[in-house]
This record gives structure tokens, sequence and C-alpha cells, in this order.
């Protein structure tokens, strides 16, 4: 292979190429991504959770693809890693306006995540040239391999493709991903503190939510998503603006996929896992839940790594009068409150939050600040349909889609 100067490949070098790695690659990425991403885990800790998360429900069976972008003239096993990341197959929904009113449709989408460059690989343009390269890819691959459609969609061929669009979180603002496909959308939250010393009790009219609520739960959220995505597309202007919705689904695989991943995490760190995945408000009809998770970055020296996501907050009854949903809302918050304090977090993050629950959380009297993202986990999507990206409303853009 031609080098440059530096003794490195130009990232244009045509003998690069994306492709998946040995499993011998693949722990020498992962030991590689140990001191940003893993260091509340000891190093064998850390590559024993990758290989987990490789084994739950979302992930299994062709679920997760790893990638790397290598020299296609090395051995295997010994092949230098220039980038890497990885991609989750997951089930989505798009809908548009019809001719006979707004249409849904069933399908599946990517999800990114581990955008990495070796550092003494960096700045020459890898990661560029990886992420140009997936993002066509991944409007026709499923199972672990490629479709006929993918094809089609490398040589700019837009429409019929195997997946409906791909999503990232970026860390490192909204340009360099804006330049290779995925367009920033919408990255705020709203930040809540832990409980005080001394605060006062659990609201009683709030029933914990355990492994075996979820299952039920996500079968009606995913209902009324579906609901959500008719309305949304039936509101579109017929000329300018937003031309379609796009949303993640958020059923059982994907909640468990975080949970899981917590579970890994609170084992080694409390040698416990949590019996609180969530708080449920009201009866059946009138019902407003959270589901949510534990993340450690931090570990227990350095809690201000530790955050307690709200992955999915839903609110059962659109028609709900405003001060019922404050009431739930606020009783909500603070059982997890509670439990950001015994499980040694830093803050609770709703993310993109509707203008009903700003309300909401007004009304509530907690104490919270707003959050406009510019620099980390910038939601970020590349859009496989006819559509201009822009033109693309993003549906349920809350946590639970991240990975």
């Amino acid at each position: 292979m031609g080098s440059s100067a530096n003794g490195l490949p130009p990232a244009e070098h045509p003998d690069l190429v994306l492709t998946q790695p040995t499993k011998a690659e693949l722990q020498r990425v992962w030991g590689l991504h140990h001191p940003m991403w893993g260091p509340a885990l000891k190093m064998e800790e850390y590559l024993a959770r990758e290989e987990f998360l490789m084994t739950v429900p979302l992930a299994k069976n062709g679920g997760v693809t790893h990638w790397i972008l290598t020299d296609k003239n090395a051995p295997p096993d010994n092949r230098p890693v220039y980038a890497s990341c990885e991609s989750l197959r997951k089930r989505a929904l798009i809908s548009r306006p019809g001719a006979d009113g707004p249409v849904v449709q069933d399908g599946i989408a990517h999800g990114v995540a581990s955008v990495f460059t070796n550092p003494e690989f960096r700045g020459k343009g890898y990661a560029s040239r990886m992420m140009k390269e997936l993002g066509p890819i991944l409007s026709g691959w499923s199972d672990g391999r490629r479709t006929t459609q993918a094809q089609g969609a490398q040589s700019g061929e837009k429409g019929n493709t195997g997946s409906l669009f791909s999503i990232l979180y970026s860390d490192i603002g909204k340009t360099f991903y804006a330049k290779n496909g995925w367009e920033a959308f919408e990255s705020t939250h709203l930040s809540f503190k832990p409980a005080a010393a001394g605060s006062e009790a659990r609201p009683s009219d709030v029933k914990l939510l355990g492994y075996h609520d979820l299952a039920m739960l996500c079968y009606l959220d995913e209902n009324l998503l579906r609901v959500k995505m008719q309305q949304q597309a039936s509101g579109l202007p017929p000329s300018g603006g937003k031309k379609a919705c796009a949303a993640l689904v958020p059923e059982l695989d994907q909640i468990l996929w975080h949970l899981m991943r917590e579970d890994f995490m609170t084992k080694h760190i409390f040698h416990k896992i949590p019996e609180a995945r969530g708080a449920l408000f009201g009866e059946p009809g009138r019902r407003i839940w959270a589901v949510w998770t534990r993340g450690y970055y931090g570990g227990l020296d350095r809690i201000e790594g530790n955050t307690f996501h709200i992955l999915r907050f839903v609110v059962e009854d659109d028609n709900s009068p405003e001060d019922y949903v404050a009431e739930g809302f606020g009783a909500i918050i603070r059982v997890a409150q509670a439990e950001a304090v015994e499980w040694r977090s830093f803050d609770i993050q709703l993310w993109n939050p509707s203008d009903r629950l700003r309300r909401a959380v007004d009304r509530s009297g907690i104490e919270y600040a707003f959050v406009d993202r510019e620099k980390d986990s910038i939601a970020s999507l590349m859009w496989y349909g006819d559509e201009p990206t822009a033109a693309v409303d993003w549906v349920a853009n809350e946590k639970y889609a991240w990975n």
C-alpha cells in the first residue's frame, strides 16, 4: 500500500476497506475504548461487558455489527484498525400523508455508536472515510449482511431501501457527522438534582416498576406511538416544512438493552442490581409512567460522570388535564430523585421534553435546569427516503433510542 510521509496511508487510498473485525481485532478495539467509555470498570470487566452486550436480545442474531476501516491486503487478526464503530439494528416506524389518510410503515433503522479512531491515527481523515462508506451500506444492511438494496444505495439511488434511516449521537458537536450525512436534530434535556438530605418520603401514589411490568407497558407504548405517528403525519403541511415522520419503536428489547447494560454495571460497582426500573402514576386509561436507567462513566470515585436517565416518559391519555399531568410528573420525578441518591447519580436527565411536559414541570414546582446541548449526545439522523433529512420530524426523540 502506498503511504504518506508519516508511513500511514491517505484516507482516500483504494486499499482501505470497511469490513468486520475478527474476534482478536475486536478485543483490541474494545481495549482502546476502555479509557474513554469504561473507566468505571476494570479493563477485564469492561471487555466482559462488551462480550455480554453481544448476547442481549436486541444485539444477538445479527442485531449488532462491528465495523473497522483497515487494509484489505493485511492478514486477519493483525490488520491495522484505522477507525472503528458499531451499528445496532432496531425496529422503526415512519409515517407520511397519503391519498386516503396518513400511512404508517414498519421497518428497521440502525443506531451507530462507539465511533473511534486510535489516537496514533487521528487527524488523517480515517473516521470521515469510514462514516462516508457506512451510511449508504446501512441503508440496506440487515441480519449482519448486506441486502441487494444496499448496492443501489451505494450507487446513489434512493427510495426503496432495506432500512428506513440511521441515527447516532455525536459527542463532538454538530458539524462532523452532518458533513458525513447525519444531520443534527433537537438535543435538549431537563436536568434534575437528586433528592436532598431529609427530603420527604417517596410519594405513596406511585407504583415502582420492575422487569415484570415492562412487557405490557412497552406493548401499550408502541400502540400509542403508532397513533401519534398517524396524527403527526396528518398534521404535516401540504407544501413546505416537514414531509415525513420517523421514530424508533420503544419495544421491550430496546429497553432491555439499556437495563441489562445497567445490570452489568451495578453488579460490578454496587454488587447488586436495582429493583425499580421506573415509576407509574394513575389508573388504566389515565396512566403516566417513566422507564429509566442508570449510567456510570465515573463510578463511585467520580459521581459527576454518573447520570440517571429517563429512557421514556409516557402520558397514556393525551386529553388528561394539565394539572393531572403535572401531579403525575412531579410524583414520578420525586421517586427518580430518591433513586438517584441511592445509586450515586449526579443528576437526572429527561431528553427532548415535549411542550406539554415542559408545562408540567413548571406546574410541578420541582427545580430543574433546561439544557440545550451543543457538543455532547447530539441526536443525528441520516434519512434513506426521498425527502431531504431536514423535512423529517423525529418523533419520540428520547434517551431510549440511544446506544
